[in-house]
């Protein structure tokens, strides 16, 4: 029962292959049989009446979990990289996209602002992309530095300066005193509208003729916009537009509009499915695909010709193509015919008869979307790392106030504090435990007159670093930040009114995330990206914490702070590829054995319901189930279904749901906050999200609410319960990786119950199974912008 590494696979194949749909990444793959174990272990783990402590059936970690190990690959990174986008799995699925809310409506969440501001985000970068095509006068577009220099040259030619004084460094200016952050904060663009009911009509009777369902209509008209019913006619493969529809569904529809003229070599067909495959490889992380990757994808969609499909994607638009030097490639001479050589003389290029050095290059293709996003995080980042304040400014910290800030400190601590006084960038990485350190920085800071504020990924994340700083005005969420409903507010040139930025879980940040917050910080500020290497990267693209890492651009503090407790120790361990006997006397980390899916859910029930709370005195609404995937004997959707029948049965009158019922509500891939309903009536589904009123359109609730008694891991990063329980059913296998187990296992805080079907094969994954890599590009747009990067 093995499967190849997942480092081993090629990134455009697993992602064409593993995000198939936006649901295929959630279900485990199923193994054939299931893990056998000694009698002595089955009549341990048989059933035992309900309310039976944890003793009779359970084995410390340390005594049973040493015995077991796991082949898995991270398709899943998962099988949550789309796990969010899972309403739009099946296109009979989806929901119209309704409106977000009427006049009457509750104000917009927290997700809904920041989905707004990543759209405004896009806007602005789209504007700066025209606003460079096209020719212009020379220097009528510089500005800062760039325009002074230009300014002393021309000033050196006509003879107005000399050289030396026009070259001079120009003293500088001291700083303005900061704005007070203006009242209201910037708020984003109301959520779109729903589809105008006469497109989605014109589009729904154009589904109709070529056999779709009706429910995609809304979604369709929303993808499409304008004319959406006509673009449809066509080319009918635009239906890949639309999340969840699969490209052997694209071509049903097409033969039923088309007729005998659909064929697989249709050029409309090769270009749709490039754009489809990219992405799906965004939902596995990736913010591009090397060109031969893509184009073996290709040919597994029977695309007859890929290469054209790929040229005609970027002739169109759809697409962008990237040449990038490979890293740590020497130069080598280019061998030219004599008729090139005859070509150029002719031309006027002179070659000297020499053979001209050429690096070798990576192709790439990749969204625009996410190519922007990318460079403009790249851009961002070198902004900040090249424009720390001078300490002469008058206004400032001095080398001697950071100093002495670090000299009230200790260990990696001071050494944080010291590296930010003088860097503008600054990672900072360790576990549960380190996060006491960014806190501590953020008090000092607060200390010397700095501008501060630190952001977390969640609510609860915020409610843990404002209890570490004492300092409730300087914690906020990411989401909250970016759309002005929390925070500084923004100074008069838009940007976050800000001299100090720090980013908890920065790994789980994705380029369009990272570029948002890097765009809003002004020249002069500090920002501290502070997170845990050993757990899952973002659910959307990229892997910004992890590149810049790699790419040694600016200083990084390693914490010596180890988590404490069991727990911790055994985290730990997995943190490095060990997954080592810890002793747990007071029941801190516990082993469920299981011989098959059916048992495992009767377990989860029973730890969760009646053995956790009787034994470790953490109530059930305290207690969360993870498991590896939605799909599955034993997934969220099972163990979900289960876990509502014991703890709030009812007739799920509203799409599934009753008051009461714990949720997930995911408006966006990678968006998920967790609450409970509330109630329901004609407009909806009224939720109570992180103490926040959230009204979700019937409409929309099939595909962005779900029970949430049990998550994914992606879901579950950055949380925190005092108990958890983690299934690891049989045909779970496949499916674990080391980072998936590491951010599992971290999120008890008092207790981890760990129900084990998958035997032998979980410290194989700990040992052997790492990342699955995503291919991007920030290391390489970094190079040339930050020198050391290049080092």
């Amino acid at each position: 029962m093995s499967t190849e590494p997942a480092a081993a696979e090629d990134p455009g194949t697993a992602a064409a292959e593993g995000a198939e749909s936006p649901g295929a990444e959630e279900t485990a793959p199923p193994v054939s049989g299931t893990e056998t174990v000694s009698e002595p272990e089955r009549a341990s783990a048989a059933p035992s009446e309900p309310g039976s402590e944890l003793d009779p059936s359970v084995e410390p970690v340390g005594e049973a979990v040493a015995d077991e190990g796991v082949e898995a690959s991270e398709g899943s990174q998962d099988s949550e990289g789309s796990q969010d986008s899972e309403g739009s799995e099946e296109p009979g699925g989806g929901a119209g996209d309704g409106a977000a809310g009427s006049g009457e409506a509750p104000a917009l969440s927290e997700a809904e602002a920041e989905i707004a501001a990543q759209r405004e985000l896009r806007e602005r970068i789209e504007q700066r992309k025209a606003s460079k095509e096209g020719p212009i006068e020379a220097g009528t577009k510089l500005s800062g530095t760039a325009a002074d220099l230009l300014a002393a040259v021309r000033a050196v030619e006509s003879g107005e300066k000399p050289v030396a004084s026009a070259f001079r460094e120009p003293e500088p200016a001291r700083r303005r005193p900061a704005p007070a952050p203006v009242q209201e904060p910037v708020r984003p663009r109301p959520a779109e509208a729903a589809p105008a009911e006469e497109s989605v009509a014109a589009v729904r009777a154009v589904l109709t003729e070529g056999g779709a369902p009706e429910t995609l209509a809304s979604p369709t008209a929303a993808a499409l916009g304008e004319g959406a019913d006509e673009q449809l006619r066509a080319d009918p493969w635009q239906l890949l537009r639309v999340g969840g529809v699969r490209p052997e569904q694209a071509d049903g529809f097409a033969r039923a509009l088309l007729g005998p003229a659909c064929g697989p070599d249709d050029e409309r067909r090769g270009r749709a499915v490039t754009v489809w495959l990219l992405e799906q490889a965004a939902l596995a992380g990736h913010t591009a695909l090397d060109a031969a990757a893509l184009t073996a994808a290709l040919g597994q969609r029977a695309v007859p010709d890929p290469d054209a499909a790929v040229q005609s994607a970027l002739a169109e638009g759809d697409a962008l193509v990237f040449q990038d030097a490979l890293e740590g490639a020497e130069t080598v001479p280019v061998q030219r015919s004599d008729d090139e050589r005859e070509q150029e003389a002719a031309g006027g290029e002179e070659t000297g008869g020499a053979e001209e050095p050429e690096r070798p290059v990576r192709v790439l293709i990749g969204l625009e979307r996410y190519a922007l996003a990318e460079e403009s995080l790249a851009d961002g980042l070198a902004r900040i790392i090249n424009s720390l304040p001078k300490e002469d400014d008058g206004e400032s910290p001095r080398d001697a106030d950071w100093a002495a800030a670090a000299a009230r400190t200790s260990g990696s601590t001071a050494e944080l504090i010291r590296a930010v006084g003088g860097h503008g960038l600054v990672l900072h990485s360790g576990g549960e435990a380190a996060r006491a350190e960014p806190a501590a920085l953020v008090s000092a800071a607060a200390a010397l007159g700095l501008r501060v504020c630190a952001t977390a990924h969640s609510a609860d994340g915020r409610r843990r670093l404002a209890q570490a700083t004492g300092m409730q005005e300087a914690a906020v969420t990411v989401a909250g930040l970016l759309s002005g409903a929390q925070g500084p507010g923004r100074d008069a040139d838009g940007a976050l009114a800000l001299d100090l930025l720090v980013v908890l879980d920065a790994q789980q940040l994705d380029v369009e995330s990272a570029a948002m917050l890097v765009e809003s910080l002004p020249d002069g500020a500090r920002l501290v990206l502070s997170g845990d290497p050993a757990t899952l990267w973002s659910a959307g693209p990229g892997r910004v914490f992890a590149d810049l890492v790699a790419a040694r651009c600016c200083p990084q503090v390693v914490s010596r702070t180890p988590d404490p407790g069991p727990i911790g120790e055994l985290t730990s361990g997995i943190g490095i590829g060990e997954l080592n006997q810890v002793e747990a006397p007071a029941k801190e980390v516990v082993l469920v054995p299981v011989r098959d899916a059916a048992e495992a859910i009767h377990r989860t029930v029973q730890l969760v319901a009646d053995s956790v709370p009787r034994a470790i005195g953490v109530p059930a609404e305290h207690t969360q189930v993870i498991t590896p995937g939605h799909g599955g004997a034993a997934g969220t959707r099972v163990l979900n279904a289960a876990l509502k029948e014991r703890l709030n049965p009812g007739p799920g009158r509203f799409g599934g749901f009753d008051p009461g019922d714990r949720v997930a509500h995911v408006p966006a891939p990678g968006r998920t906050t967790l609450g409970r309903v509330v109630r329901a009536d004609a407009e909806g589904l009224h939720l109570e999200c992180d103490g926040d009123p959230v009204l979700v359109r019937r409409e929309r609730v099939e595909r962005e609410v779900r029970h949430a008694w049990a998550l994914t891991a992606h879901q579950a990063a950055g949380l925190r319960w005092p108990a958890v329980v983690v299934v690891l059913p049989g045909d779970a296998a496949q499916t674990l990786t080391r980072p998936w187990v590491y951010t599992a296992f971290s999120r008890g805080e008092r207790h981890l119950s760990v129900v084990q079907g998958v035997e032998q094969a979980l410290p194989r994954a700990v040992a052997e199974r790492l990342w699955k890599d995503r291919t991007t590009r920030l290391r390489t747009l970094l190079r040339p912008q930050v020198p050391s990067a290049a080092s």
